[in-house]
């Protein structure tokens, strides 16, 4: 049950009636939230100022309108016109008993929408060189990417969680010769790693391997024919350590697209240049020279050109090099192609803060591709500092210059390093700071919200041992006596509550996950703060054993919260425990 969503339709309904030439694009910019100040109401709707205009109207004229006819809605008690027009709205008892008596009925599904409607999208993210382990600059990447692939099935997409294999670039040429001194020294020789190549210690197993399956037999074979087999080794060894890597943090995804499967001749690059050229989105030209400072890889020549510019982009791209190979925006073309052939219209790529400049460039080709029919999101993640007590922290590296995911799960825990790393809008730079994740205090959001479990829990057993006759099964609980939960303190948390599935709506159509985290803290700040309440008041105790009825009432209460804060950490791949150590 979701009330804003309720009263947009009713505020809908009642504008249309007093005004029936109103458009559906002005009903589609309706809003129903809550306002600002909870001292104003219980909701607040814009529909006033949406329709002024259109209506030619003065808005507060408009709003009075809507206010007298919602005086006679049984679910109102009372309506008042703000400001230049803002309408609130108090709202009666028994429409927020219906939210707790909704929460009970659908359990693990309250809050879950529809509003996906089953289209497929696609996420893809991480999409790491696949030349090491996962290092901390992955990780909040992985973390915002699967917590959104989540947040939008539970909305109701059919999502695809896609990893990108970049395994056809130079970096590949250096990862295979950098193992092949791993394999040298495997054979017995002493080696140095020199400047260029990858020093980590994790490609030691991988020249062990080479030396139990070849021997030394690569020694004498020529370049062309070893550089290639050792790529395919170490590719796949990468591979299933990156794999492992996001397993520690329960990230899996369903498709590894490799990128070499793009390259070669009459593959997909080939094939997505040819269909350019027959739709006119290519063409020989030269490009002028940048603004400012020119990039190492612009040439003043004449080369082929992607009309980037008629789809958005603030210039043309290049397609192929002067050496005669591909660009690597040639491989992003024909990749979006791909997956808009796989039958994705939506795409949101995850990126690391040193791809923001690609933005435009893909949304430019996706509309390209597709002749705009898909869309697509680039999230970029910013930038993640480490901190210890506020100052810059250095972990151990053990996979040479490299702190990687795996060293933070260590540190701090898979639960600490998702919500934390979820805690924080993706565009925006975080300090990670190790010591605050460990503190049992309302300063470390994730021990905040599963304190609120664990103390939901605690209650539950502590009435089952002062009141071992009272009946807490849920059949109980869902028949509990809700009008008997009258007090201003209850009024704010179920409130609290009955904002579950608008957060999870408004999240979900932004693509902003970190909005579920900031809402499993308000709602864990409104129960703790209950609890402290009871502490001073003994009238406001979830138990009190004269009055079994009310006890009943508020155990369903602090049941509700325990289930809605269970919805939102399943979404954040957060364990809900009952206890805390």
């Amino acid at each position: 049950m979701d009330v804003f969503a309720i009263f947009v339709e009713r505020v809908s309904n009642t504008l249309k009636s007093l005004y029936p030439e109103v458009s559906d694009d002005v009903l589609a910019r309706l809003v129903v939230e809550p306002p600002r100040d909870p001292a104003h109401g219980d909701l607040s709707s814009n529909a006033a100022m949406v329709a002024a205009k259109p209506l030619g109207k003065n808005p507060r004229e408009i709003a009075t309108a809507l206010a007298e006819a919602f005086k006679d809605d049984p679910d109102v008690t009372s309506v008042e016109v703000a400001g230049p027009g803002f309408i609130n709205f108090r709202l009666a008892g028994p429409i927020w008993f219906a939210v707790l008596r909704s929460i009970w009925a659908q359990g693990a599904d309250f809050g879950r929408t529809d509003i996906g409607k089953g289209e497929r999208v696609n996420v893809e993210y991480v999409s790491a060189n696949p030349t090491g382990p996962m290092h901390v600059g992955h990780t909040r990447g992985a973390v915002f990417g699967d917590t959104l692939a989540a947040l939008m099935a539970y909305s109701g997409y059919d999502v695809t969680r896609e990893y990108y294999i970049n395994d056809a670039g130079s970096q590949i040429e250096t990862l295979a010769r950098s193992t092949l001194l791993r394999y040298r020294e495997a054979l017995g020789e002493t080696i140095e790693i020199p400047p260029g190549l990858y020093p980590g210690d994790y490609l030691v197993p991988v020249g062990e391997a080479l030396k139990a399956e070849f021997g030394d037999s690569l020694l004498s074979r020529p370049d062309a024919e070893v550089i290639p087999l050792v790529k395919d080794r170490v590719l796949a060894a990468m591979l299933e350590l990156i794999k492992a890597d996001l397993a520690k943090l329960n990230i899996h995804h369903d498709v590894f697209f490799s990128e070499r499967t793009l390259h070669g001749q009459g593959k997909e690059i080939d094939s997505t240049l040819d269909w350019l050229r027959s739709e006119g989105m290519v063409y020989q030209g030269r490009l002028e020279p940048p603004k400012g400072k020119t990039p190492e890889d612009w040439e003043d020549r004449e080369q082929t050109l992607f009309r980037a510019t008629d789809y958005g982009d603030d210039v043309d791209r290049p397609l192929v090099k002067s050496d005669g190979s591909y660009t690597y925006f040639a491989a992003d073309i024909a990749y979006h192609r791909d997956k808009y052939l796989r039958g994705f219209k939506h795409m949101i790529n995850v990126l690391g803060a040193d791809h923001s400049g690609y933005v435009s460039r893909l949304k430019a080709a996706v509309k390209a591709v597709s002749h705009g029919q898909a869309d697509m999101d680039v999230k970029i993640c910013q930038l993640v500092r480490l901190m210890k007590n506020g100052e810059p922290f250095k972990m151990s590296k053990r996979s040479g210059d490299l702190v990687t995911l795996a060293d933070v799960v260590e540190e701090v825990g898979v639960d600490a390093t998702r919500f934390m790393l979820t805690y924080r809008r993706n565009d925006a730079a975080m300090d990670f700071d190790f010591a605050l994740v460990k503190e049992q205090t309302r300063d470390n959001p994730v021990f905040y919200v599963q304190y609120a479990h664990a103390r939901v829990c605690s209650i539950f057993r502590n009435a089952e041992k002062e009141m071992p006759g009272l009946d807490t099964s849920d059949a109980a609980l869902r028949g509990a006596e809700f009008e008997l939960l009258s007090s201003p303190a209850e009024a704010e948390l179920i409130r609290a509550l009955a904002q579950w599935p608008r957060t999870v709506t408004q999240a979900a159509l932004a693509h902003e996950p970190h909005r579920v985290a900031f809402y499993l803290y308000e709602v864990a700040a409104a129960f703790h703060g209950f609890w402290a309440k009871g502490k001073e008041d003994i009238g406001l105790r979830f138990i009190n054993t004269d009055h079994p009825k009310l006890t009943l009432a508020r155990l369903a209460l602090v049941g509700a919260v325990r289930q809605v804060l269970v919805n939102g950490l399943g979404i954040l791949g957060v364990s809900a425990p009952s206890e805390l150590s």
